[in-house]
């Protein structure tokens, strides 16, 4: 008889996890941001990007968050 086996996946909380890690993207040129914890930061690039590029409206939010997986027994 085969035991089936019940995991639990959620957003890794642990104080040693990696940080989640936030980038905007221009969806026109492909040019980002830096990754950093603060979205904040994202948003201001965004902003001074539309400014030296006035034809370019669209981007995407990439979001680097670190999960974990556990067995029940």
């Amino acid at each position: 008889m085969i035991s089936e086996e019940a995991w639990t996946l959620e957003p890794d909380r642990e104080p040693d996890a990696e940080p989640t890690v936030y980038v905007m993207e221009c969806a026109v040129c492909g040019e980002a941001s830096d990754g950093s914890e603060d979205y904040s930061e994202g948003q201001s690039w965004v902003l001074k990007h539309c400014g030296k590029n006035p034809s370019h409206h669209t981007f995407r939010e990439i979001i680097t968050r670190p999960w974990r997986a556990w067995r029940h027994t």
